[in-house]
């Protein structure tokens, strides 16, 4: 997760929304994130967070754009790809996607995404 959100507050279509909106501790959100998907994918109890509620307020400021979602998934890919292997890989990018279309269209005034 460090690195993926690494290059995330990098980038410069994603990085102003968690570095400069958003202006997200990352000490704090990294094992959060980490919470996150250890919970979702590996059933490891621990998370404990409303994602779509503090993207909607975000998005309520400055609507998410379904390119945005893109590259979050496009990233991610990427990263897990480039430094992992086994069975997990897959199965975490498809969770992924999922997130990321789930999440498109709960966040208030988000633009929706589907994967192309």
């Amino acid at each position: 997760m460090s690195r993926f959100y690494g290059r995330v507050a990098e980038d410069s279509l994603l990085g102003p929304v968690f570095v400069g909106q958003a202006e997200v501790d990352w000490h704090e959100h990294i094992p959060r994130l980490t919470a996150f998907w250890c919970q979702i994918e590996l059933g490891i109890p621990g998370f404990n967070g409303a994602p779509t509620a503090k993207h909607s307020a975000l998005s309520r400021v400055r609507p998410f754009e379904a390119r945005q979602f893109e590259r979050w998934i496009q990233l991610f890919t990427d990263t897990i790809r480039g430094g992992w292997s086994g069975s997990r890989v897959e199965s975490m990018i498809d969770r992924a996607v999922q997130i990321a279309q789930v999440q498109s269209r709960a966040v208030e005034r988000a633009e929706p995404w589907s994967p192309k």
